[in-house]
């Protein structure tokens, strides 16, 4: 029979703990330790790390506790005017939002927070795993042969014989408190939702701090944590993101998950955040900055990532591949490195889940995953060219510099000269085996998320992507460059499957072409689609890319016999692949600081600039300051604006004047 451990039964085991049977009591011990010691360290951070809030959001009321199905059931609460917020619901979580901008959150992100909390359910199966705990609850079959272990989620076994040496079977379930379980950092939590989320969505969680720098958004995880009860495992943090991980730096107090989802850029905080992690532990990094990492401000990109973005069809795989780059040149800082596990660019944001090693030998090999982009800025071919390259010889190892470059002053295919953007990661996106048991996961309990269609649609074309090949064609640029019509998706793959390579779509547009094939076998294939539909030769007369390209003759001769496994899978299932943007979509503003609501500054604000078109210059011209402009003290710097509104009044005057409304007598 299993019992949860509350303060009224610590008591009591402490009082009895003499009469127990032998084999018992170093558990109970154990657990007893643990139990206070979380307490203490709980109470001792509460009070340290937390910021003394105003009166008027940090009165507390000793009410009664709400029903708490996850911990003692025994919390102070703060009294929340329900006229000052506004419920927000979410997954299995509930959220008093300010109405007030002074919080920040943004709806539009739902998809990004049920994704991250599948991706850390996984995560936490496969951890818990290693130490014989079994969860439940994420849609995958447990194994009945899998080892049976004591629970050590905050339960103890009740009185047993000694000689029963088989334990009962743990099983995690989410929302329950696991001793063994996870520590997580939500570095920038603003109202504390992704926090909560996780108490109430993952299981086997030891501990959740939701730290955030703003003592608004503070005071309102504060009221948020008891109101979804979750005081045993969530824990609110006053701190800077960046000092508060260098303060966890340490192998005893590094964490297993951090997740970063900033305002902007998270460049400030990666450096701290592959320390505090633990070794083999998880980051999850979000960039709301894609226009810096798309070609829209390279040396902007530059100061950030370390890294050239540029501007071209593939740019949303190329911010990806700047991020997972960046981040593994901080980490090699610390001889440690990163392995992608899911890498997606989803709405106005990338998004990545990264698991974090430590190895001195695999840091070394970093230089030979890292590349360089060298961009056609005529026709747009591509070519991806390593930095490093490892040779192998009688059992050792040699790290050398690439050779390069693979292309010369000008392009090949147009005569066109190059970009050169990077460094990138050129590695796989994604780990293919923990994909699919996401995707799994996800199938096969899609209750848990709103999003839960989307979720299926994309990953499943993720799986899809091919693992090796960097970048993408962009079919109505290929068709735009040669000046022809578009042709079908379908008859291009089958062409490239037809000679003999392979292809796939990419999650980050759905005309992609991602294929193994050279450059010029996808130019053969495009001059075979311009002789089966011939253009307009004066179409071409001063296109010089599209002239150049067409006047060679094609090396292979392409087939455009449609193949069955031309059409991937998740096209063939009508999945939710490519969603249309939401209503209200794109990045919120910042949170501000003011009493005005955003809604209310947006209707303050409509129309201004139609409203007041002539106060752009407000100071007086020369002649107003010598004494005789014939303005006098209307006189503004543009004259001609001035006419222009006199003739407006003049002309409002003519039509509100009786003559107008009923008509010229004479």
């Amino acid at each position: 029979m299993l019992t949860r451990l509350t303060r009224t039964s610590v008591k009591l085991l402490q009082q009895n703990l003499g009469g127990c049977a032998n084999p018992l009591k170093p558990r109970l011990k154990e657990l007893l330790y643990n139990r206070n010691i979380s307490a203490s360290l709980f109470s001792k951070s509460m009070a340290t790390n937390v910021g003394e809030t105003s009166q008027a959001t940090s009165q507390r009321t000793s009410t009664e506790p709400p029903s708490d199905s996850n911990g003692a059931g025994q919390s102070e609460h703060i009294a929340v005017s329900t006229s000052d917020h506004t419920i927000v619901k979410e997954g299995r979580a509930e959220i008093l939002f300010p109405n007030k901008n002074k919080v920040f959150y943004n709806p539009v992100q739902e998809f990004n927070r049920d994704l991250t909390v599948a991706v850390i359910s996984l995560f936490a199966e496969e951890q818990l795993k290693k130490k014989g705990i079994s969860v439940g609850g994420i849609g995958l079959e447990q194994s009945g042969t899998e080892r049976r272990t004591e629970d050590s989620c905050s339960t103890i076994l009740g009185p047993q014989s000694e000689s029963q040496s088989e334990h009962t079977n743990s099983i995690v379930q989410a929302g329950e408190k696991c001793q063994d379980g996870l520590t997580i950092l939500e570095a920038l939590s603003a109202t504390g939702l992704r926090a909560i989320r996780f108490a109430k969505e993952v299981p086997g969680i030891r501990e959740i701090v939701a730290n955030d720098l703003s003592r608004d958004a503070v005071s309102s995880i504060q009221k948020n944590i008891p109101h979804n009860g979750v005081d045993e495992l969530v824990m609110a943090n006053h701190a800077d993101a960046s000092a508060f991980m260098y303060q966890h730096r340490g192998k005893q107090v590094k964490f297993d998950v951090i997740d970063l989802d900033p305002y902007g850029s998270p460049s400030t905080f990666l450096d701290s955040a592959v320390q505090s992690v633990k070794d083999g532990g998880l980051l999850c990094i979000t960039c709301t900055d894609a226009a810096v990492m798309c070609g829209n401000g390279s040396e902007t990109c530059w100061t950030k990532y370390g890294s050239m973005s540029l501007r071209a069809k593939y740019c949303h795989e190329m911010a990806l591949r700047i991020v997972l780059s960046c981040l593994d040149r901080h980490a090699n800082r610390y001889h440690r490195y990163v392995v992608p596990l899911l890498s997606v660019f989803a709405d106005f944001y990338c998004r990545v889940f990264v698991r974090v090693s430590t190895s001195q030998a695999q840091a070394k090999r970093s230089a030979s995953k890292q590349a360089m982009v060298y961009h056609c800025s005529g026709c747009e071919t591509f070519h991806v060219q390593r930095i490093g390259r490892i040779v192998e010889k009688n059992r050792s190892m040699k790290f050398h510099p690439g050779n390069g470059p693979p292309v010369g002053p000008n392009c090949e295919h147009c005569g066109a000269t190059h970009q050169i953007g990077g460094p990138v990661c050129a590695e796989p996106l994604h780990d293919a085996g923990f994909v699919d048991r996401l995707l799994t996961s996800v199938q096969n309990s899609p209750q848990r998320f709103h999003t839960a269609q989307r979720m299926v649609g994309m990953l499943t074309v993720v799986s899809e992507e091919l693992p090796d090949c960097p970048m993408f064609y962009c079919l109505d640029k290929l068709a735009s460059v040669v000046r022809a019509s578009c042709p079908p998706l379908l008859a291009v793959r089958s062409a490239i499957l037809h000679a003999g390579y392979q292809v796939s779509l990419s999650h980050t547009c759905k005309t992609a072409v991602k294929t193994d094939a050279p450059a010029h076998v996808i130019w053969d294939i495009m001059r075979g689609w311009v002789k089966l539909h011939p253009i307009n030769p004066n179409r071409l007369q001063n296109d010089v890319p599209a002239s150049t390209i067409l006047s060679k003759e094609p090396s292979i001769e392409a087939n455009f016999t449609i193949r069955t496994d031309a059409n991937p899978a998740s096209r063939q299932k009508g999945l939710k692949r490519f969603q249309e943007n939401p209503p209200n979509w794109g990045p919120k503003a910042r949170a501000g600081r003011g009493e005005e609501s955003q809604e209310d500054r947006k209707k303050r604000l409509q129309g201004k600039r139609q409203q007041e078109p002539l106060d752009l210059k407000q100071f007086p011209c020369k002649r107003f300051k010598q004494g005789h402009c014939e303005y006098g003290d209307d006189c503004r710097y543009s004259h001609d604006l001035q006419d222009r509104k006199n003739s407006y009044d003049l002309g409002e005057q003519k039509n509100n004047s009786p003559a107008s409304e009923h008509g010229d007598k004479n």
